[in-house]
């Protein structure tokens, strides 16, 4: 039986996920959540050469220190000119998709995730039905996001909020960062915020998972410590579980120990 591929990009920002073609015995390939700042690529393609130019792409557009391989080499049946549509696909317009996915099953695309405003919502979808040929049916499901998580990223910019090596103890950098945090939860009118600590993989898994909740709990405590109401915050530890980057790497270890801020939904 030919299986008709598919391909699945999947975001929550800054974090994205591609599904290239499912295998010919129809055995789904296993869903990967995408992390924050993190495109995992995963499923079946035919070749090594299929999954080195997506591979490519996707560190062309992402990143290399963001990319995260899963893509397996199996029996697929593809259709004409597939390469060629996925690479005009996965380009710098996808990088404005939060929380989202983009699918490509035979011929019908879809689009699903939060864009920032009604423009570019109709841009996205515009430039794919552009990118491919008229037999190909392209489903627009973006929507345009709030703005108020925007505020939280925006305001901390990809910074770490640093502690004491090895302890919960904020350093003056991190409050310094925090007090931002305050001054942009201030805009925020009531919605309740999750704090969650992350850190990297360097030692016990439940060491490092006790630390990350102690870490989210000093960040909470001083956060309600300075104006923010104690009940509309929440703190959780993940530890190593959800890394952003290469545990290998020193520079990768550093951007895994981080503190996370979240709109509760």
């Amino acid at each position: 039986m030919r299986t008709i591929p598919h391909c699945l990009l999947a975001a929550a920002f800054s974090a994205m996920a591609l599904q290239t073609p499912a295998q010919a015995q129809n055995v789904a390939p296993a869903q990967t959540a995408a992390q924050p700042g993190q495109v995992t690529a995963s499923g079946t393609v035919p070749d090594e050469a299929t999954k080195a130019a997506v591979l490519a792409k996707l560190r062309e557009v992402y990143g290399a220190d963001r990319v995260v391989d899963q893509i397996a080499i199996g029996p697929v049946a593809m259709p004409a000119n597939w390469n060629g549509y996925v690479q005009k696909l996965i380009n710098p317009d996808l990088r404005q998709i939060s929380r989202g996915q983009l699918k490509i099953d035979g011929s019908t695309v879809s689009l699903r995730g939060e864009v920032a405003n009604e423009s570019l919502r109709q841009r996205i979808a515009s430039n794919v039905a552009t990118n491919l040929n008229p037999t190909y049916t392209v489903n627009n499901g973006l929507r345009v996001s709030s703005n108020e998580q925007a505020i939280l990223d925006d305001t901390l910019a990809n910074r770490t909020i640093e502690f004491e090596s090895g302890q919960a103890t904020l350093t003056p950098k991190g409050r310094a960062i925090l007090d931002e945090m305050v001054a942009a939860m201030m805009k925020l009118k009531g919605r309740r915020i999750e704090i969650i600590g992350h850190t990297d993989s360097a030692g016990l898994r439940a060491s490092n998972v006790s630390l990350s909740q102690a870490r989210a709990a000093t960040v909470k405590a001083y956060l309600a410590s300075h104006g923010i109401a104690e009940e509309l915050l929440s703190a959780s530890g993940q530890g190593p579980d959800r890394p952003i980057a290469s545990n290998d790497t020193a520079d990768g270890r550093a951007r895994n120990r981080r503190i996370e801020f979240r709109l509760a939904q």
